[in-house]
């Protein structure tokens, strides 16, 4: 059940030759979709996590169990013709989270089935998040606390894992905002200092040979960390590796170990690399890759207008308009300011949070029917110029055929390019 990509990244950064692996956070089909063909291209495996609120026993908002999706992600690979050999499914933040307004032991409870159920369904690389506080308890939690739920969480993914062919690998540790980024402007960060990753470290080890667990101990190989990197709703916090030097340097305590940065998204290949080079192995990228799908989205709706001489109201982009109006719940709450400016972050905050309407049936119609009026004709290279710029070079060379389809999938796979290029052995 474990892969060497993961295993192997601390062996390589203690050797001089850091290199890393691209976490892929989404359930959007046509995200999947280019994950899969990029890490084809590269002869590398793919590593596609879920969040726990995403998909768990009881269907999450995907309305997926972990069985559900990984026969959903397996779906896609044959489709494309992917060896699910190279495939690495990951559980994210998994822990009472979505059970959190429920007592403690409820919620653990809930979130130790849910663990099982994961490793049952062959998902390796698991990271235990037990740090949120559940109805009635003070946040933030103590981290013995913490660490000692998160030894009770691996317990249980110990046990779903005795009757399967293989031992999970963990990710500890949660120092990271809100799934999606920050609910505002952001101008600066604290970097994790590094006594507290080695104390977060300690904690759990104690908690792990408390329960009988050095073995499963001995398969963790990532703590997730804030290495100084966020978005918010329109700006983009960037890696300063002189920053985080202190921390970087406290992973030679801890030979075992890389850190796992999350929201790495719209960061650049300098600084990607980077991280990487400083042993910021895993890298989780989300909500960037699905803004890449809707820039693309939203081209072609610009496009499909242009050709077919339709009204901005008949177009997809009309259509997201009144759908979150009409349901402002994933929205309204993260966005703040007066009516233009709310419209704006609707459609093009970094967050992204348009990203959970997609499923929405509505939606889905609204890109079916775009997806029908471009059909498999063929873009004029030249309005792929005007909307989808970044992607012109490869339409006119022939690398990219210019129907839609391709060029939506093209449009992620360049963004996940850039990470490939940072994970790649210097």
């Amino acid at each position: 059940m474990t892969h060497p990509a993961l295993t192997g990244l601390a062996t390589s950064r203690q050797a001089g030759h850091p290199r890393g692996i691209t976490s892929v956070c989404s359930a959007h089909p046509l995200v999947i979709e280019a994950a899969l063909r990029t890490g084809q291209a590269a002869g590398s495996p793919v590593l596609i996590e879920a969040t726990c609120n995403q998909v768990n026993q009881e269907g999450g908002y995907t309305g997926m169990t972990p069985a559900d999706f990984r026969a959903f992600v397996e779906r896609i690979a044959a489709s494309v013709g992917f060896d699910v050999q190279n495939l690495i499914l990951g559980g994210d933040h998994l822990g009472p989270n979505p059970w959190r307004h429920l007592p403690a032991e409820e919620a653990m409870s809930r979130a130790t089935v849910m663990i099982g159920a994961y490793v049952a369904a062959g998902f390796s690389k698991i990271h235990l998040d037990a740090s949120m506080a559940c109805l009635a308890e003070s946040d933030p939690l103590p981290t013995a606390l913490i660490a000692g739920r998160a030894a009770r969480l691996a317990q249980a993914g110990e046990a779903a894992a005795a009757s399967t062919n293989g031992r999970p690998v963990y990710v500890i540790g949660t120092e990271v905002p809100i799934p999606g980024g920050a609910m505002e402007e952001i101008s600066a960060l604290q970097v994790t200092r590094p006594g507290d990753a080695i104390e977060t470290i300690e904690a759990h080890r104690r908690a792990f040979a408390g329960l009988d667990l050095a073995d499963a101990f001995g398969r963790t190989v990532g703590l997730v960390v804030q290495p100084g990197v966020e978005f918010g709703n329109a700006n983009v916090i960037r890696y300063e590796r002189a920053k985080a030097v202190d921390l970087a340097r406290a992973l030679d305590r801890t030979p075992q170990l890389v850190f796992e940065a999350h929201s790495t998204d719209y960061q650049p290949l300098a600084a990607l690399s980077a991280l990487v080079e400083d042993g910021f192995a895993i890298l989780k990228v989300g909500p960037g890759l699905t803004f890449a799908l809707r820039e693309a989205l939203y081209a072609l709706d610009d496009i499909a207008a242009f050709l077919d001489g339709a009204t901005d109201g008949d177009g997809l982009r009309a259509t997201m308009e009144r759908l979150m109006l009409r349901e402002p719940g994933n929205w309204q709450k993260y966005y703040h300011g007066d009516a233009q400016e709310c419209r704006v972050l609707r459609h093009f905050s970094y967050s992204d949070r348009i990203r959970y309407y997609w499923p929405h049936p509505e939606a889905a119609a609204a890109v079916s029917r775009l997806m029908a009026r471009l059909g498999d004709r063929a873009i004029p290279e030249t309005l792929v110029s005007q909307h989808l710029a970044s992607l012109y070079p490869d339409v006119a060379s022939g690398l990219i055929p210019s129907q839609a389809h391709h060029l939506l999938v093209a449009s992620v796979e360049q963004v996940l390019r850039r990470y490939a290029a940072a994970c790649s052995p210097r």
